[in-house]
């Protein structure tokens, strides 16, 4: 065996093995019945562990969901940034929808669920690890929108860092208000590409 592979061990695939149960139990669960709809308790008998096992992962059901959201988190983000990148040379602003379209479309995959989570990363604590996670990602995010407003030629980097944060909280307030909880994602992106739009248009304007 080559070095850098050392075995992993019995007890250690044994935490591994029920913390993958729990994920896909909680994940189940969460996309069948909303977080509202779930307790702890039935995460733990689909996942086959006592309830007190449950809480070695997670202490609480927020937690559960923020670990089970911060993986769509991150894969969405993904997409958007690979999107992105072959939106480049259309403008400012096409790159800027591509790299967010997957992010909206995973927060509002479950409404409930997707609310929720942004919810307990705005007002949770920071310090708890799977939140620190997910608002990790949430600076990923708002960094890629930086490095695409950079790129626009008009827009300096200490504004464009500004712009991104307005962008990310356009995309909070139209994915989680109440009032959008019927309409379509495409509905909802159409209202986000216009309030960026006209948040981009001063500084192509003074420029």
């Amino acid at each position: 065996m080559g070095r850098g592979h050392m075995p992993i061990g019995r007890r250690e695939r044994a935490k591994q093995d029920k913390r993958e149960r729990i994920m896909t139990a909680a994940r189940e669960l969460f996309a069948e019945h909303g977080v509202s709809g779930v307790t702890t308790q039935q995460i733990a008998h689909r996942a086959d562990v006592a309830i007190g096992t449950l809480y070695l992962y997670a202490s609480t059901k927020a937690e559960l969901l923020i670990m089970v959201q911060n993986e769509k988190f991150a894969a969405a983000i993904d997409s958007g940034l690979a999107a992105a990148d072959a939106a480049v040379g259309q403008g400012v602003l096409e790159p800027v929808i591509a790299l967010i379209r997957p992010v909206v479309e995973c927060v509002r995959e479950h409404i409930e669920n997707g609310r929720t989570y942004l919810h307990e990363l705005v007002f949770g604590d920071p310090a708890e690890p799977y939140r620190q996670a997910g608002l990790t990602l949430a600076g990923r995010l708002e960094g890629g929108v930086t490095g695409l407003l950079t790129r626009d030629g008009h827009i300096g980097a200490a504004d464009a860092a500004t712009l991104a944060r307005v962008i990310t909280a356009i995309i909070h307030i139209n994915t989680t208000a109440t009032v959008h909880r019927r309409r379509s994602d495409e509905a909802v992106l159409a209202d986000i590409r216009d309030q960026i739009h006209a948040t981009l248009a001063p500084h192509h304007r003074a420029a």
